[in-house]
């Protein structure tokens, strides 16, 4: 049930200190460091364009990469810090810590909703309002899920599906110590309509006897 890790290419910077990575500025690239998992530290360049539209995109900071340099073995990393110029926001370094398959950390994971077609609030008009389309969880690196599943069979208008009502692969945990909610079921809005004109009528009934 493991996701796919998405590859994050990179090239081994040669040279240290400032002059190489004012070097590697000039050049196009970001320069950067992976540290931890044992090993030595590694000084890396990455391409400019590609690293500004994965920032872009949002949760660089909670995706597991899968890092590929030339003339190294292939090795999990996230991000654990983006510097950025202070005036043009733009990163000018970026710190990646190594993972084994066994560290535990937090990653967004996106929710699928299945049995629609079983769900009698959703064939009487009603519409499934997504909460969170994600949830952030604790996980495995090694054992990473694609999504979780909510199963919609049996839910009526007005039924809200929290996370304590779906079941999490095996050593996934939420981060949020609460029992927040994902999605529910909302009335269609001829409906809402009706009930807020009923309820009207009956507050001017109401006045009329007072």
């Amino acid at each position: 049930m493991a996701g796919k890790i998405p590859d994050l290419n990179a090239e081994v910077r040669t040279g240290t200190g400032k002059g190489a990575a004012r070097q590697a500025r000039r050049e196009g690239y970001v320069p950067g460091i992976v540290y931890g998992g044992g090993t030595d530290p590694l000084p890396i360049n990455l391409a400019f364009n590609p690293l500004l539209t994965r920032l872009k995109a949002g949760r660089f900071l909670s995706t597991l990469f899968n890092l590929k340099v030339p003339g190294q073995d292939d090795v999990r990393v996230i991000c654990r810090g983006v510097q950025r110029d202070v005036v043009k926001d733009l990163p000018t370094h970026v710190d990646f810590m190594r993972l084994h398959r066994t560290s535990r950390i937090n990653l967004f994971i996106h929710v699928t909703f299945e049995n629609h077609e079983a769900a009698p609030g959703l064939k009487r008009g009603g519409t499934l309002v997504v909460v969170r389309p994600e949830v952030e969880l604790e996980v495995t690196a090694g054992d990473i899920p694609d999504h979780i599943t909510v199963d919609l069979t049996g839910k009526v208008i007005g039924d809200v599906i929290h996370i304590g009502d779906v079941k999490l692969p095996e050593g996934a945990k939420p981060t949020i110590d609460r029992n927040f909610v994902i999605a529910n079921i909302a009335a269609p809005s001829g409906l809402r309509a009706s009930d807020a004109e009923e309820a009207g009528e009956g507050e001017e009934t109401d006045a009329a006897e007072g």
